[in-house]
């Protein structure tokens, strides 16, 4: 269906797209979600660059997924080794960092992407969004309910107008006109 709308990413994306810096605390990200109403965010760094993207889900597994490196420590600890405790200050404080529960490498598409291509690729990837580019910057996003819209619009245009309903003396008007017109418009019999 999408296919014969022939949206664009430019056509339906969001251009006032919400971000939030990799330097970013988790706590930050999820208030800025909450007060914005939205399921997920790019992420950038200091240039602007794109380098991820913050979803629900991220957040949801925020305490999961220790490094190696910081399950070695976490089992030191465990073992009754002392660790100094700037150092566990410091991995607390990396991992509410929201660069370490992004996820990295996002799928992108162009301005010029087909609606149908970025429901392929959402669906195809499982994901809920996807960051709209330009000569390598962000200049918007799509997401479900962007691709929900446009086909609504969609099957809008292609449904018939609803039947317009008229009063039983319209009716009998309208019935008159045309028998008129029948009448003018017959040839005469011969």
């Amino acid at each position: 269906m999408l296919d014969d709308a022939k949206f664009l990413a430019s056509d339906i994306m969001t251009r006032d797209v919400v971000v939030v810096h990799h330097e970013s605390t988790l706590l930050a990200a999820v208030k800025l979600m909450a007060s914005r109403k939205i399921s997920g965010l790019p992420v950038v760094d200091e240039h602007g660059t794109l380098v991820g993207m913050m979803s629900e889900g991220d957040v949801l597994g925020w305490h999961e997924g220790f490094s190696e490196r910081e399950a070695r420590w976490f089992d030191l600890l465990a073992e009754g080794f002392e660790l100094a405790p700037d150092f566990l200050k410091e991995v607390q404080a990396r991992r509410r960092k929201i660069k370490s529960l992004m996820s990295i490498n996002p799928i992108t598409v162009t301005e010029s992407t087909p609606a149908r291509e970025i429901a392929s690729l959402m669906h195809f990837h499982g994901i809920k969004r996807v960051p709209v580019m330009r000569e390598g910057k962000l200049v918007g996003i799509v997401t479900r309910t962007d691709l929900v819209r446009a086909l609504a619009q969609k099957l809008s245009e292609m449904e018939p107008p609803p039947p317009r309903h008229i009063g039983v003396d319209e009716a009998l008007r309208q019935g008159r006109k045309e028998a008129i017109a029948d009448v003018r418009t017959t040839p005469p019999r011969r």
